[in-house]
């Protein structure tokens, strides 16, 4: 059974604690690995180091051009290695192997593009009174802290440190005690290709101890988290305290709004993995259809097959859903199931589990419910599962109305080819990314993304990212 340790100023070590996390693997409830339960001290040792890298170390000595070269060649070593990184992926997440090498794909991709822009995020002059020079720098905020769940752990890795060590800053990461091996196996890649000590720092352990510690830390510069609203919440605070900003992307309850002309052939391939890739465990995932009355009884029978054709596997088995991450998300996406059924709301088609599923394996079949009124639980809380919800609409007004009444607001789909209600449609989207015809993009590296209300703030991917993870600083010059 492989034991993994931190990794503090450039080496693997045990955590003072001394104890450990067991790894399970969601398909058949086996422990397969162990990780460290990191303490408050891992943690200081962790931002201390970082402290250092970014201050004096060599780190701090490197040009923008140089730690491009060091994201792309770490990109590199990644997809030399993705068989054997989607491999690991799939067994400590449970999705199915397809998912987790594109994912693998995806968190290479974040380090080449960052690797790309670290010498490309430049300053500005503004033109002022006679005989002054002002000049805008954009400087790395210094030691950032970065904690990211389990639905995606590879892609989180990259999506959040990439930007972050493009602009300079030394990192801390605490990925979810769930699932941390690849963000681990990565980050020896990232040793390999010559990261200086401190640069990376990765420190495993339960969030309610290493993560807190770590976002309560009075010697870290910025917060990145994605995760719950409620702990998002709790970073919130502990930022506010030290004075330091944060980005937040905490989930949602994304619509998609399907009307009358629109193309429902091409549409439903996306409208069904939008709620099923990664086990619904998404937080972009599609969980809202709703759908035009006009063309409702000819469009549900058509996804009701979609779903009834879907079929549950482990990690190995490459289905089209694999196991969710725990017994306590398994028992929270059923929990919603059955209080939809006991309300009478009406389930339309299920998929099927394949033979010889482990029977420990944490697996729920993809369900299809509608109508779905609009003010129920459904409509309105995030499942985190592969529950999708049919909600009727009569107008262009009514579907606006009900895309938005959720507390939530990451992503919304529009599917139309009427060029004027795309854009009306699109524009009064209460949401931070919005697809016209089509819903997610392989990724989206290049493409901002981020939420309101609910679902947080502050912007990830593309060049919004390299900007969150840095300040301005402006130079006034008298040349008089």
């Amino acid at each position: 059974m492989e034991e993994f340790k931190n990794y503090i100023n450039g080496e693997w070590i045990h955590s003072t604690s001394k104890q450990f996390v067991d790894v399970l693997s969601p398909s058949d409830n086996k422990v397969f690995a162990k990780i460290q339960n990191s303490n408050s001290e891992d943690v200081h040792n962790a931002v201390n180091s970082a402290r250092v890298a970014f201050e004096s170390g060599e780190w701090s000595k490197l040009t923008a051009v140089d730690r491009g070269r060091l994201l792309c060649k770490l990109s590199d070593k990644i997809l030399k290695n993705k068989d054997e990184l989607a491999d690991i992926e799939a067994k400590d997440t449970g999705k199915p192997l397809k998912q987790a090498k594109a994912d693998i794909i995806a968190s290479a991709r974040y380090f080449e593009f960052y690797g790309g822009a670290a010498d490309k995020v430049h300053g500005q002059t503004i033109p002022f009174m006679n005989d002054y020079f002002v000049s805008i720098l954009r400087e790395p905020h210094g030691v950032t802290a970065h904690i990211i769940p389990w639905n995606y752990p590879a892609q989180m890795f990259g999506r959040s440190l990439a930007p972050a060590l493009a602009m300079g800053n030394a990192v801390v990461m605490k990925p979810a005690e769930e699932a941390c091996l690849t963000p681990l196996k990565i980050t020896q890649l990232a040793h390999d290709v010559g990261f200086p000590p401190g640069a990376i720092n990765v420190i495993t352990g339960i969030g309610e101890q290493a993560g807190a510690d770590l976002s309560n830390s009075n010697d870290i510069n910025f917060i990145s988290f994605t995760g719950s609203p409620e702990v998002g919440t709790l970073v919130q605070i502990a930022a506010a305290k030290n004075h330091i900003g944060c980005v937040l992307e905490l989930g949602g309850k994304s619509p998609q709004l399907v009307f009358e002309d629109a193309n429902i052939e091409a549409a439903l391939p996306f409208l069904v993995n939008a709620i099923v890739q990664n086990g619904g465990q998404t937080c972009s995932a599609g969980s809202r259809l709703l759908i035009q009355k006009s063309v409702y009884d000819k469009f549900v029978p058509m996804i009701a097959e979609k779903f009834s054709n879907l079929t549950v596997g482990s990690h190995s088995m490459d289905r089209d859903c694999g196991a969710l991450i725990s017994l306590k998300q398994k028992d929270r996406v059923l929990s919603f199931i059955d209080r939809a059924l006991d309300s009478g709301i009406k389930k339309l088609a299920s998929g099927k589990f394949s033979s010889d599923l482990p029977e420990e394996g944490f697996y729920v079949l993809p369900t299809l419910f509608g109508p779905v009124p609009r003010d129920h639980e459904l409509a309105k809380d995030e499942v985190f599962g592969p529950v999708l919800s049919i909600i009727p609409f009569e107008s262009e007004e009514e579907a606006i109305e009900i895309a938005n009444e959720t507390d939530y607001g990451l992503v919304a789909g529009v599917w139309t080819n009427d060029g004027s209600r795309q854009l009306r449609v699109a524009k009064a989207m209460n949401c931070g990314q919005v697809f016209i015809n089509g819903y997610g993009a392989g990724g989206g590296i290049e493409l901002p993304f981020g939420g309101v209300k609910k679902s947080g703030h502050g912007r990830e991917k593309g060049f919004e990212a390299l900007y969150e993870f840095c300040s301005t600083k402006t130079l006034v010059f008298n040349h008089k």
